[in-house]
C-alpha cells in the first residue's frame, strides 16, 4: 500500500492531484457495476484486504460458534477498542463500540441525566434528521424547552460560530446542545472546538455528532473539546457495515445513565446494550485503521478535498446552479451538495437525482431537513478519479438545458 511517492516527502495537498497514485488506491477496491457512483456517504465500501479479514473472521466465528464467543471475543473487541482510541487520541476507556452513531448519539440523548423541567436544549436545521426527533422527543419526556436555528445554504466558520454564540445570549436556560461536526446535508463543517468552548464557559453540556466527520476529516476527539461524541467506522474508515463508537471523556460518565436494565454506574460499556452483535465485523475493524493509517489520513483528507473543488468550482460558476455547503475552505469537506437556483421543494431534488442517474448514468442521493431546501448530494470516495468528476460538471452543464 505505501507508495514511494508518498514515502518521499510530497505534501497531502500535491499528492491529492496525482492521479496514478490514486489510481494505484483505486485498484484496492471492487468498481461499481453500471453506474457512476458518488453517494458514498451512506456507508464506506471497504478495501479489498479489510474485506478479506472481515469474510475470514466471518468463517472463524461461523466454525467456532459460542466456543469462540465466550472465551476469546472480549479480549479481541477490547484490541479493537484499544486501536479506536488510539485513532481518535482517546483513552481506552472512553470508547465503546457501537454498530452506528444513530445508537450512540441516541443514547446519548436519551441518557443525559442534566435536564430539568424548564432548561432548554439546542439543535439546528443541519443536524442528521434521525437525531432531530431525539432532542424534540426531550420535550415530552423531560420537560424541556427546544430551541432549533438555521443555517445558511452558504456559511463561512465565523458566521457558524456567531449563529451558535447568538442563540447562546438568547436563551440563557440552555443546559444540552446537539452540534453536528459535518453536517450530512452538505457537507458544512461546523467549528465545534470554538463553539464547545463558548458553551462550556455557560454551563452547556455538548453532545458531537461526528457520525461523517471521522475519516473525512484528518482531527482528534481531543481537539473538539466535547465531552460526548458519536462516530461512524462504517463509512470513512472503511470498516464493516454495522461498526460505529461513543466516546464518553473521563470525568463525564456520570452525566449519561446507564441503558435501561443496566446497573454498572463505573464502566462505559454499560451505556449500550446491543444484544448479540456481529463478531466478525467487529474483528476486522484493525485491518479497516491500517488501511486508513497506511493510506494517511491527511492524504484522505486532501484527495477528497480536491474532488469536491473539481465541480464545485465549476458549478459556483455556472447560473443555473446553487451550490450548498462551506463559503470558505476551512467550511468545506469532500462532501458538498447543489440544487437548480430556484428549485428547492423535495419533488424538485428527486427529479433532478433522477435525472443525474437516468440520463447521464450518475448516482446520487436527495437529502431535506435544511431550512433553505431540499438538494442532491455529491459524495466522492478516494477511488473516484477526476476524470469522473468531469462527467458530473458536464451532466451539470447539460441541466441548463
Amino acid at each position: 500500500m505505501a507508495s514511494k511517492m508518498a514515502s518521499a516527502g510530497v505534501s497531502a495537498a500535491e499528492l491529492a492531484r496525482e492521479e496514478s497514485f490514486w489510481r494505484e488506491v483505486a485498484s484496492y477496491y471492487d468498481r461499481t457495476e453500471g453506474i457512476l457512483n458518488l453517494e458514498h456517504g451512506y456507508w464506506g465500501k471497504m478495501a479489498q484486504p479489510v474485506q478479506a479479514a472481515y469474510l475470514e473472521a466471518l468463517q472463524m466465528v461461523n466454525a467456532q460458534n459460542s466456543f469462540y464467543a465466550r472465551k476469546d471475543f472480549d479480549a479481541d473487541e477490547a484490541e479493537a477498542t484499544r486501536r479506536i482510541a488510539a485513532a481518535l487520541g482517546a483513552h481506552d476507556d472512553e470508547i465503546v463500540i457501537t454498530r452506528n452513531a444513530t445508537e450512540a448519539c441516541h443514547n446519548l440523548i436519551r441518557q443525559y441525566r442534566g435536564l430539568e423541567a424548564g432548561d432548554a436544549v439546542l439543535l439546528a436545521d443541519i443536524d442528521y434528521p434521525g437525531f432531530k426527533p431525539h432532542m424534540h422527543w426531550l420535550r415530552q419526556g423531560r420537560g424541556v424547552r427546544v430551541v432549533e436555528i438555521s443555517l445558511p445554504a452558504r456559511a463561512d466558520q465565523a458566521t457558524i460560530r456567531d449563529l451558535y454564540v447568538r442563540a447562546f445570549e438568547a436563551n440563557p436556560d440552555l443546559s444540552l446542545m446537539l452540534i453536528t461536526h459535518v453536517s450530512n446535508q452538505h457537507g458544512l463543517v461546523v467549528p465545534v472546538a470554538e463553539i464547545a468552548a463558548e458553551a462550556r464557559r455557560r454551563g452547556i453540556d455538548v453532545i458531537c455528532d461526528a457520525a461523517q466527520s471521522w475519516g473525512l476529516l484528518d482531527f482528534r476527539i481531543t481537539e473538539l473539546g466535547v465531552d460526548w461524541a458519536a462516530f461512524n467506522l462504517h463509512k470513512w474508515i472503511g470498516a464493516p457495515l454495522g461498526t460505529g463508537a461513543m466516546y464518553i471523556r473521563r470525568g463525564s460518565l456520570e452525566k449519561i445513565a446507564p441503558y435501561p436494565g443496566e446497573s454498572d454506574e463505573t464502566q462505559i460499556k454499560s451505556r449500550i446494550h446491543s444484544g448479540t452483535i456481529n463478531f466478525a465485523s467487529r474483528l476486522a475493524i484493525p485491518a479497516a485503521l491500517d488501511f486508513h493509517d497506511a493510506l494517511g489520513p491527511a492524504n484522505k483528507e486532501a484527495r477528497l478535498r480536491y474532488l469536491r473543488s473539481l465541480w464545485t468550482e465549476e458549478a459556483q460558476r455556472m447560473k443555473h446552479i446553487e451550490v450548498l455547503g462551506g463559503s470558505d475552505e476551512p467550511s468545506w469537506t469532500g462532501i458538498a451538495s447543489f440544487r437548480l437556483v430556484g428549485k428547492s421543494t423535495i419533488d424538485d431534488a428527486q427529479h433532478l437525482q433522477q435525472w443525474l442517474e437516468n440520463e447521464s448514468g450518475i448516482f446520487t442521493v436527495v437529502r431535506k431537513g435544511l431550512a433553505s431546501g431540499a438538494c442532491v448530494r455529491i459524495t466522492p470516495q478516494v477511488f473516484n478519479s477526476a476524470d469522473e468528476m468531469g462527467r458530473l460538471v458536464d451532466a451539470m452543464k447539460k441541466l441548463k438545458g
